[in-house]
C-alpha cells in the first residue's frame, strides 16, 4: 500500500456555494499514478462540508432549501451570541454534513455514479478561501 497527499485552495462565495471539485480530485489520482484504492477528500474548515451530489441547479437549490429549513440563518445561535458572530447556522450545517467524503477508485478512476460529483459546500455567510486536502491510499 502507498499513500499520496495533495492540497490546494478554492475561493468561495459563501452562502451555500457548491463547488464541483471532481475533476481536481481525479487529477490527484492521475498525478499519483495509483490504480486502485480509496480517496478521501477533506475540507479543513468548520463552516464547510464535502459530499457527493448531482451538481445541477435543481439539486443544489433543493439542498439549500432543506438545510435552510433545518438550520435557518436567522435563528438564534449561541455561537453568534457568545462570539458576536453571524455564522452559527454555517457551523451546524457543516457539522451535519461532515468535512470529508471517501470514494473508492479503480483502474485509476473515481468510482462515481453517472451524475454523481464530488463537491465542497461553503455555508459561511461571506466569501472565503478554503483549503482542500485529498489523501489516497492504494496501489
Amino acid at each position: 500500500m502507498q499513500t499520496h497527499l495533495a492540497e490546494w485552495t478554492v475561493s468561495t462565495r459563501g452562502d451555500n456555494d457548491v463547488i464541483d471539485v471532481s475533476d481536481d480530485v481525479q487529477r490527484v489520482i492521475d498525478r499519483a499514478g495509483m490504480r486502485d484504492g480509496l480517496c478521501t477528500a477533506f475540507v479543513a474548515h468548520s463552516t464547510c462540508a464535502m459530499t457527493t451530489i448531482e451538481a445541477e441547479p435543481g439539486c443544489v437549490a433543493d439542498l439549500d432549501r432543506v438545510l435552510g429549513s433545518i438550520t435557518p440563518a436567522d435563528d438564534v445561535y449561541e455561537h453568534n451570541v457568545r462570539n458576536h458572530d453571524t455564522n452559527g447556522h454555517a457551523h451546524i450545517r457543516a457539522a451535519l454534513m461532515g468535512p470529508s467524503v471517501t470514494i473508492p477508485f479503480a483502474s485509476g478512476q473515481l468510482c462515481l455514479g453517472t451524475w454523481q460529483r464530488v463537491v465542497c459546500v461553503d455555508f459561511d455567510d461571506r466569501p472565503r478561501s478554503r483549503r482542500l486536502v485529498v489523501q489516497l491510499l492504494g496501489t
